[in-house]
C-alpha cells in the first residue's frame, strides 16, 4: 500500500499522462490524469475516457476537470462517486445526468477542496472547450498544472511563486497551433513551455499529457533531449510516465540545494 503524505507535503501521482492519441505504451497508457493527495485529500484532476468506470476504485474526495474535451471528462460518463469542479463553460458542454454533485468553478477565484488551496487561469487551447490551468497550493508549496495549452492569458501572476510547472506534452518542438477566427488552438510544445518556466522564475518542469511523438519515441534518448532543453533555460526538466510519483516538498529543498552550493564545487 502507497504510504500517505507527509503532514503539510502535497504528492503527485500521474495516474495517466497519454494525450489525445490513438498510440499507446507501457509508460503511456491511459489518458492524461492526476492524484494530488494531501493528508486525507485524494484530488483528480481530469477524467477522460480511459476512466468510464474506473473511477471509484480510485476512491478520488473529488474531481477537477480542465475542459470538456472526452480525453479529459468522458469517463464521467460513468458517474463520479465525489463532487466534481468545472467552469461554467465545461458544465455547458456536458451531459447533465453525468454528474450529481456538480461544482461550479470561477475563473481567477480561489477555492478549497480539504487543505487544497485552488484556482483557475483561462488559457488558450480550444474554442469549443474553453479550458483552464490550475494553480493548486497548500502552505508554501504550490504546482501549476495545465495538460493543454496554447498560452496562459495571466501568465506571470499563474506561475508566480510556484515550484512546479505540469504542462502539454503533446510535442517537444514542433509547434502544433493553428488559428481559427480570432483565437489560436492547439499545443505549444514543450522547448517554449520551458522558455515560460524560465522567464517567470520556475525550476522544475515535468510534461504529461503525452503525444504519439512521446508516446511512441525512444523514452531515454528524448529524456535527454527534454533534460537538455530544460538545462539549457536553467529548469529542471522531465516527461511524466503513467504511476509517476513527486512530493513537493521534495522539489522545493532540491531546489534550495543547488542555490545554496559553492559556486566552484
Amino acid at each position: 500500500m502507497a504510504r500517505a503524505p507527509f503532514a503539510g507535503e502535497i504528492e503527485l501521482v500521474f495516474i495517466g499522462t497519454r494525450g489525445n492519441t490513438e498510440p499507446r505504451s507501457r509508460r503511456h497508457r491511459r489518458h492524461s490524469a492526476l492524484l494530488v493527495c494531501c493528508a486525507d485529500e485524494r484530488v483528480m484532476i481530469d477524467c477522460g475516457a480511459d476512466w468510464l468506470h474506473a473511477v471509484e476504485r480510485l476512491a478520488p474526495s473529488a474531481i477537477v476537470l480542465t475542459h470538456a474535451h472526452p480525453d479529459h471528462a468522458k469517463g464521467l460518463a460513468g458517474g463520479a462517486p465525489c463532487p466534481v469542479f468545472a467552469t461554467a463553460e465545461t458544465w455547458a458542454s456536458l451531459e447533465p445526468h453525468w454528474v450529481a454533485d456538480r461544482r461550479v468553478v470561477v475563473a481567477n477565484a480561489p477555492f478549497r477542496i480539504g487543505g487544497l488551496r485552488l484556482q483557475a487561469f483561462p488559457v488558450e487551447h480550444s474554442i469549443r472547450a474553453p479550458a483552464v490551468g490550475y494553480r493548486i497550493s497548500r502552505g508554501r508549496s504550490a504546482f501549476f498544472y495545465v495538460p493543454d495549452v496554447v498560452a496562459i492569458r495571466e501568465r506571470s501572476r499563474a506561475l508566480r511563486g510556484v515550484q512546479l510547472y505540469v504542462g502539454d506534452g503533446a510535442t517537444i518542438a514542433r509547434p502544433m497551433v493553428r488559428r481559427r477566427l480570432s483565437a489560436l488552438v492547439g499545443h505549444t510544445p514543450i522547448r517554449t513551455q520551458l522558455g515560460w518556466c524560465a522567464k517567470e522564475g520556475v525550476a522544475d518542469a515535468i510534461f504529461t499529457h503525452c503525444g504519439a511523438e512521446i508516446v511512441l519515441g525512444n523514452a531515454r534518448e528524448l529524456a535527454a533531449v527534454v533534460k537538455r532543453l530544460g538545462a539549457e533555460r536553467g529548469v529542471a526538466a522531465r516527461i511524466a510516465y503513467d504511476g509517476m510519483r513527486v512530493a513537493l516538498p521534495v522539489l522545493a529543498i532540491r531546489r534550495a540545494r543547488r542555490a545554496a552550493a559553492p559556486e566552484h564545487a
